[in-house]
């Protein structure tokens, strides 16, 4: 039997984020720390909110992100806030963000059943970038 792929709605909560961006042409490494909540807005949508503080060397930003994940006839969709399509909603698998002139490469991974932890990792390739983020969700209350 085959487990079944986790959807946002099995992500409910409010989770302890901590990201790492490395940014490989200034040999850079930034530290976000903060939280993520999904919340469902209705059956067939999940906000999700980010908020934290970006620190590096002398530095010490405050960031926050909101993005939507709806149902899609393909399956679930990930939005910006203004409504762009970002990525599909494909956990344990490679998913493509083109944006010119840069190009994104990520994955989503989720641990537990219930879910006791995910990540998701970006790699950010061209012109103007070239960095990793990865992200670590852990801790839901």
């Amino acid at each position: 039997m085959t487990a079944a792929i986790p959807a946002p709605t099995d992500l409910l909560g409010t989770w302890t984020l901590t990201r790492v961006v490395r940014d490989r042409w200034a040999g850079e490494r930034r530290d976000v720390t903060g939280t993520a909540t999904l919340t469902a807005e209705s059956p067939d949508r999940v906000r999700w909110t980010e908020a934290g503080t970006m620190t590096w060397p002398g530095h010490a930003v405050e960031v926050q992100r909101t993005l939507f994940v709806d149902r899609a006839a393909s399956g679930w969709l990930v939005r910006f806030e203004d409504g762009r399509p970002f990525h599909p909603w494909s956990v344990g698998a490679e998913v493509e963000h083109p944006c010119a002139p840069d190009h994104y490469r990520g994955r989503i991974d989720v641990t537990g059943h219930p879910v006791s932890s995910w990540r998701v990792a970006w790699d950010a390739v061209g012109p103007e970038k070239d960095y990793r983020m990865e992200t670590a969700y852990d801790g839901r209350r």
